[in-house]
């Protein structure tokens, strides 16, 4: 553009010395411009490749500059607009970035006709449109899908597994889970109580960890897990008399330990301290407690099989068919179909299992299992309820495909305490 404009000035300069706006002054003939000889004062005649211009409109004689800027204004205004507007036409077209060129364009198109009017000649205004238009077309054919440079469109992303989790890990951790307990029961049965204190030390560490890192809440940690395991294991010969005993202990070890760090968040810290001592090793210590009797084992069996029944029933068929939300706020995922599949699976399981393993009635099979699928609801949910208001998704990693030691107790932990008590009133030892 900056070569067109000089060759118009260029050109501007052979015609001659008298100013074209001046009054009475015609346009002579040139070779750059043919056909302007004898043009009438006033009117410009304007060919382009567009075709014939608007005839311009003439100042009156002895106007100022205003005056003459004002008409040339005019004029183009009625140049065509494939002349006067060809590249922010075409190139707008294009795409949403060429804006700013076309308007630029136009600002020089703008220009260049104001230029023809005070000079009467075209030559130079149409070979503007021309480059621009080739410049639009090159454009055109560089954004065009199938251009060379065009990068290709991203891949479309896997959708994530309606189960929610990786499938095949968590069915090898539950496999791996399941055959520990077996294989403890089956022999040593009083291992079973050596697992859930494993179990409860570290579903302790994790949830007094995810309190440190997200909240700033400190767990008293050495009285929490001493009296926990206490708990656990003082219920073994000494049943519940033994497990609330240390639980009132661990309580109170907990308002020493936190003394001197002062008042500033006292009663935060020493809240959760409680909470985690009985949510924790106190629900654990009623799992302990169901394995001394000398059908312990067909009592653990029957809680541990009657909460599993529950989560493979809902989660069978939550995926399947579940569609209206149980508790949209708390867990966006479990659903009433799923709800209604642990009532199926926990109440078959609770009806064989009491019946063959504890000679107990079906009846009474039926209320166990009805009760558990509430309890580890309830379990679920809460846990569903802390950790959404804590902001995170699990409470751990050491489990592939469940998350933490603490994602899997859940359902368990307050179902043990529910065992026992319906347990030990069915079928008393």
């Amino acid at each position: 553009m900056a070569q067109v404009s000089e060759e118009r000035e260029d050109r501007v300069d052979v015609t001659g010395d008298q100013p074209a706006g001046a009054p009475g002054a015609g346009t002579p003939a040139t070779p750059e411009f043919p056909g302007t000889a004898g043009a009438v004062p006033g009117r410009a005649s304007a060919t382009s490749e567009a075709g014939p211009a608007a005839e311009t409109p003439v100042a009156p004689e002895g106007a100022g500059e205003a005056a003459r800027l004002s008409a040339a204004g005019t004029a183009a205004a009625d140049t065509p607009i494939a002349s006067r507007t060809g590249e922010a036409a075409e190139t707008s077209v294009v795409s949403g970035a060429a804006a700013d060129a076309s308007g630029a364009a136009a600002e020089r198109a703008a220009g260049a006709a104001a230029d023809t009017s005070a000079t009467s000649g075209t030559g130079a205004a149409a070979e503007a449109p021309g480059a621009a238009a080739e410049r639009a077309a090159e454009t055109t054919a560089a954004a065009e899908p199938g251009a060379p440079d065009t990068p290709a469109p991203p891949e479309d992303v896997k959708k994530a597994s309606k189960a929610g989790r990786n499938l095949p890990a968590a069915i090898g951790v539950a496999l791996l889970l399941g055959a520990a307990i077996i294989v403890s029961l089956l022999t040593v049965r009083y291992l079973f109580i050596g697992i859930i204190a494993i179990a409860i030390a570290v579903g302790t560490f994790e949830f007094a960890g995810v309190l440190r890192r997200v909240a700033d809440i400190r767990v008293a940690m050495i009285p929490v897990l001493v009296g926990g395991q206490a708990m656990i294991w003082l219920a073994w010969p000494f049943g519940r008399e033994g497990a609330l005993t240390a639980f009132v202990l661990t309580v109170l070890a907990c308002l020493l330990w936190r003394l001197p760090g002062g008042a500033k968040g006292y009663l935060r810290d020493i809240s959760a301290s409680t909470f985690a001592a009985a949510y924790l090793p106190l629900f654990g210590a009623f799992a302990a407690m169901l394995v001394p009797p000398h059908d312990g084992v067909g009592r653990v069996l029957t809680f541990l099989i009657g909460v599993v029944a529950s989560d493979t029933g809902g989660y069978i068929a939550g995926v399947l068919g579940g569609k209206h939300p149980m508790a949209p706020a708390i867990s966006p995922k479990k659903t009433w179909e799923g709800f209604a599949g642990s009532v199926i699976g926990g109440v078959v399981a609770g009806a064989l299992t009491l019946s063959l393993l504890l000679d107990g009635h079906v009846w009474q099979g039926v209320i166990f299992g009805v009760a558990i699928v509430l309890t580890a609801t309830l379990g679920d949910l809460v846990e569903s309820l802390i950790k959404r208001d804590l902001g995170v998704k699990d409470m751990g990693t050491l489990l592939p495909g469940h998350g933490g030691i603490m994602d899997r107790l859940d359902s368990l932990l307050p179902s043990a305490v529910v065992s026992w008590l319906l347990l030990s009133a069915f079928v008393p030892v």
